[in-house]
């Protein structure tokens, strides 16, 4: 079923709604913009599409691509020689935090970085001679 322009312009309204206030699509505002599309007779493929395409053209951070990104960074440290070290984490916590233009606070992008690795099986290297338990620290 092909979208209509009304209904288009309609969701759109809508996601910039959504939006106003901090630029910023979380998980829970990206399922009410997919709900009110399926309302309106899209897909969620092509309530998906309205979403990317909006927040590539206003600059809008969508949460759930931005992890995407930063699971794939850590899916690649990992890969390169077995393991992800401090540097590679604090690296992938640098492109995640401009990722999110700072809507999230530090603290849970590490907690959520944190828990990409454990679901994911990924080894971590910490500690030895000098080093620190930096990956067991974050809580």
């Amino acid at each position: 079923m092909a979208v209509t322009d009304e209904t288009r312009k309609q969701l759109i309204e809508y996601i910039m709604l959504q939006v106003y206030d901090d630029q910023y699509i979380d998980r829970v505002e990206e399922k009410k913009i997919l709900e009110i599309a399926i309302k309106k007779g899209m897909s969620i493929e092509e309530g998906l599409s309205i979403i990317h395409q909006i927040a590539m053209e206003k600059g809008l951070v969508v949460e759930r691509e931005a992890e995407s990104r930063a699971k794939e960074l850590l899916e690649q440290f990992a890969r390169n020689d077995g393991v992800v070290d401090k540097k590679e984490f604090e690296d992938v916590l640098g492109i995640f935090k401009t990722a999110c233009k700072g809507k999230v606070p530090e603290p849970e992008l590490k907690r959520r970085l944190k828990k990409m690795v454990l679901d994911n099986g990924w080894k971590v290297k910490e500690g030895g001679l000098f080093g620190t338990k930096w990956f067991s620290a974050i809580n």
